[in-house]
C-alpha cells in the first residue's frame, strides 16, 4: 500500500496563511487602540496641567485676562480632542472584536482541516495494518499446506 498522502493540504495551507493575516490585522488594531489610548492620556495630563497653570493665574496678583481666554480655548480644543478619541476607541473595539471573531472562524477551519487528515492518518494506518494481517495469515496458511501430511 502506498504512502499517506493528505489531499487537502494546499487548502490547509491556504487556510493557515489567511489564519496569519486575519490574526496580523488584529495585532494592528489592538496597536491602534494602544496607541489612541497612549495619545488620551497625554491630552488627559495636558488638560490637568492646564488646570494647574490656570489655578496659579487666577491666585496670582495680576491676572492677564487674554492668556486666561487662549487657556480655556486651548482646553476646549483639548476636550474636542478627547471626545473625538474617545469615539475613534469605541469604533476601534468594534473592530478589534470583528476581527478577534474572523481569527477564531479562521482557527477553527483549520483544526477541522487538522482533524480531518488525523482521522484519515488513522484509517490509513488501520488498513495498511489490515493488510499486513491478512498478508501474515496467507503466509500462515501457505506454509501450514506445505507442512500438512
Amino acid at each position: 500500500m502506498k504512502k499517506f498522502r493528505f489531499r487537502l493540504t494546499t487548502l490547509r495551507k491556504l487556510r493557515e496563511a489567511r489564519r496569519d493575516e486575519l490574526r496580523s490585522k488584529l495585532a494592528e488594531a489592538y496597536h491602534a487602540v494602544q496607541l489612541l489610548e497612549e495619545q488620551m492620556q497625554s491630552v488627559q495630563n495636558e488638560l490637568l496641567e492646564l488646570q494647574v497653570a490656570h489655578r496659579a493665574a487666577i491666585v496670582g496678583t495680576r491676572t492677564d485676562v487674554n492668556s486666561l481666554l487662549a487657556a480655556g480655548r486651548y482646553q476646549s480644543v483639548l476636550r474636542m480632542q478627547q471626545s473625538t478619541m474617545q469615539d475613534q476607541i469605541k469604533l476601534l473595539a468594534t473592530e478589534v472584536e470583528r476581527r478577534r471573531q474572523a481569527v477564531v472562524e479562521a482557527d477553527i477551519q483549520v483544526r477541522i482541516l487538522d482533524k480531518l487528515e488525523d482521522r484519515q492518518k488513522a484509517e490509513h494506518r488501520h488498513k495498511l495494518q489490515q493488510a499486513e494481517i491478512k498478508e501474515l495469515d496467507e503466509i500462515g496458511s501457505q506454509r501450514a499446506e506445505v507442512h500438512s501430511p
